[in-house]
């Protein structure tokens, strides 16, 4: 990105909206570069803490795991799963294509 953190120009935010598959416009790029100049801004204030006494953690808050076990179990059988299916091939649900053409479905 740029050279400043704290600045970020509507260059780096075309490159991030491009990355991220958006059309922005020139005004959304102005508007978008100053928010998220800020953004970065208030990131990098975090960096004037003192945070030498402070014990990495990957949680706030003291959790644990409330799922249960993962026990293999009987499931359906393939015929059994197709069977209300609108369309099928005898081993696999037939939906329509999603990313492109598809004569299958």
């Amino acid at each position: 990105m740029s050279t400043s953190p704290q600045t970020l120009t509507t260059k780096d935010v075309a490159k991030v909206g491009l990355l991220a598959r958006l059309a922005l416009s020139e005004a959304d790029l102005e508007r978008m570069a100053g928010e998220l100049s800020k953004i970065v801004g208030f990131v990098s204030m975090l960096g004037e803490l003192d945070t030498a006494d402070v014990a990495p953690l990957a949680h706030p808050l003291d959790t644990q795991n409330v799922f249960r076990d993962d026990v293999p179990a009987a499931s359906l059988s393939t015929a059994e799963a197709l069977q209300s299916a609108p369309r099928h091939d005898g081993e696999c649900f037939l939906v329509p294509a999603v990313l492109g053409e598809s004569s299958a479905a």
